[in-house]
């Protein structure tokens, strides 16, 4: 049944709604690929029919019952069948998430978008496919976009891609019980081992939860491509579900670092465009346009993890977050905090982003010069080498040491290499005050 009034198909909630018909099917049937194809086919008839006809009073319900026909469609035969149940028991998850132990919390029972999650991040998966997979089931993302977050060519992201996918549909469950053993002794050796192999699938299958949750709120906080700086409805969704998550795992130091992190650096959004949707950049952000509310609840979350929990990246890339959002002004900012939380991130992950941010931490702290040194040794690195904020931050550090035609060639360098069109406009803009 449906509202009497026609209303648009809405691409907003259609993006929001996928990946959770896609959960469902693949909790009911398996076979990634069809049940992938299926949901595409059930959202195009939906951005055909719901304009005319109106929206249904339950849009997911109505986007699964479609795609559901469109895939038993696809899977008459007995042999498909077959084929079907055997992915389904592949794809159907048998540990602490899905279940977690009485008392741990539980995520809704319908929120089959926190399954799909989980069941992406398969341990049977190479880490890099399975990171992939995830952001394309879960976010929304295209391979060109994927590849762009992560920092690899596009027909490398297809490829791993397509390996995981027929991964899926070929590998047994990662989560079996080994056979039977000779004695009661042994049983119990190896129920301990199974115990620690389970908990080492855990804290790794999480890992890579929690990677994906944060590339998709990055996307969404400042897209990689088109004509907006922001895509809200990414930044929203990778929230809710990191709450989901943090539901599930109230006493994880790092699911809520990476929940605070996502609440403090979201709390900008608003006040990140102007009227015209440019560029505007934290320093000359209006600081009373953040959102108090949630500034306060991350950083409640991050003080609360840093006292009780094992120390962990997500915990120092929130405090340094943090730093800034409870900074009155861009000049009051305790820059030597936030290099000391540097310093200790760069130890555990020392990866190009994690460098970069370092980097402008030491401008800010011992001067441009030094900074740019350090970016000197990231021009080899090849995931940043050649990539728009490398050139960026240079071009910011080359203005700050007073070198202005240096910095005004770094910037016009970094605006030829982005697909953003805001971030494209603000480095002209940078070039062009530079060569006045």
């Amino acid at each position: 049944m449906t509202h009497p009034a026609p209303e648009p198909a809405g691409e907003d909630l259609l993006r929001r709604l996928a990946p959770q018909v896609l959960g469902a099917l693949l909790r009911r049937y398996g076979h990634f690929d069809a049940a992938e194809d299926a949901v595409q086919e059930a959202l195009l008839a939906a951005a055909r029919q719901w304009p005319e006809e109106g929206r249904p009073r339950n849009p997911r319900g109505w986007l699964i019952r479609v795609a559901s026909r469109r895939l038993t469609d696809q899977l008459r035969s007995e042999d498909a069948r077959r084929r079907r149940e055997e992915t389904a028991a592949a794809l159907t998850p048998r540990d602490e998430f899905v279940a977690p132990p009485p008392g741990e919390g539980r995520a809704p029972a319908e929120d089959d978008t926190l399954t799909l999650l989980f069941l992406c991040c398969r341990a049977d998966l190479p880490a890099a496919g399975r990171i992939a997979l995830t952001l394309r089931a879960v976010g929304g993302l295209t391979t060109a976009e994927i590849a762009r977050a992560l920092l690899v060519p596009e027909a490398t992201m297809a490829q791993r891609i397509s390996r995981a996918k027929r991964r899926i549909k070929t590998s047994p469950s990662p989560f079996g019980t080994p056979a039977g053993t000779a004695d009661r002794e042994q049983e119990q050796e190896q129920e301990q081992e199974q115990k620690q192999e389970r908990e080492r699938e855990r804290e790794a299958r999480l890992a890579d939860v929690l990677h994906v949750l944060y590339l998709i709120f990055n996307e969404g906080y400042t897209a990689t491509s088109g004509r907006e700086l922001q895509r809200a409805d990414l930044a929203t969704e990778a929230i809710r579900l990191t709450r989901a998550v943090h539901a599930l795992l109230p006493d994880d130091g790092e699911v809520a670092g990476l929940l605070a992190l996502m609440l403090l650096t979201d709390a900008r959004r608003a006040a990140r465009t102007g009227p015209d949707g440019s560029l505007v950049p934290l320093a000359e952000q209006d600081r009373t346009r953040w959102d108090r509310d949630a500034i306060a609840e991350g950083v409640a979350l991050v003080s609360d993890a840093l006292t009780r929990t094992p120390l962990g990246p997500y915990q120092l890339r929130a405090a340094i977050a943090a730093v800034h959002d409870e900074s009155a002004s861009d000049e009051d900012t305790d820059w030597a905090e936030i290099l000391a939380l540097y310093e200790v991130l760069i130890r555990l992950v020392p990866g190009p982003v994690e460098r970069l941010g370092h980097a402008v931490a030491v401008a800010m702290v011992h001067g441009p010069r030094r900074a740019l040194d350090l970016l000197a040794a990231l021009d080899d690195d090849d995931h940043l080498a050649g990539h728009h904020r490398l050139e960026a931050v240079r071009a910011h550090l080359l203005e700050m040491a007073g070198d202005r035609a240096a910095a005004r060639d770094a910037y016009a360098k970094a605006a030829g290499l982005t697909l953003s069109t805001p971030e494209r406009r603000y480095l002209q803009s940078r070039a062009a005050r530079t060569a006045e």
